[in-house]
């Protein structure tokens, strides 16, 4: 077992709290000594009250579940001897009313644009194959009852 922490810190500042109106901006702190701004999505809470040049927790779960993918996706991939020189992806959350009726992520299409080199390289079936595994293996992935698509 493995525990991960981050530390979010939200000031109110000058502004009342009981009319609804305060900034959704904070900080996020993380143990490696780094922090980002976070705040509530600019779709859900309108700005000022929100922040667009901040991460909110949509756009952050939907990375942690394309960083995680990619990570087992390039260990798998060194270990069955193919060469990657980058792996970019673009991926998409939908944000829409579960089976419950709740708003919950649903989807998550990741778009990796993978970049090889060497003498080995993949084939479509292989590369379908490193997909599926790293999907089976990533943590996140594994966490989340909604749909994950990858586009190849």
């Amino acid at each position: 077992m493995s525990t991960y922490t981050a530390t979010l810190t939200w000031k109110r500042g000058e502004q009342p709290f009981s009319d609804g109106k305060y900034s959704r901006g904070h900080e996020i702190a993380f143990d490696g000594g780094f922090s980002i701004v976070g705040s509530s999505s600019p779709h859900v809470v309108r700005p000022p009250l929100s922040r667009e040049d901040a991460a909110d927790p949509e756009e952050l779960f939907v990375a942690a579940l394309s960083s995680c993918h990619m990570l087992f996706f390039l260990d798998f991939a060194r270990r069955g001897g193919f060469v990657i020189d980058s792996y970019i992806d673009a991926p998409e959350g939908v944000l829409a009313k579960n089976a419950e009726g709740k708003m919950a992520m649903t989807k998550i299409t990741l778009k990796p644009r993978v970049e090889w080199s060497g003498d080995k390289r993949p084939s479509a079936a292989e590369i379908s194959e490193l997909n599926h595994k790293a999907h089976d293996a990533c943590f996140i992935a594994n966490s989340f009852n909604g749909e994950v698509v990858v586009e190849e």
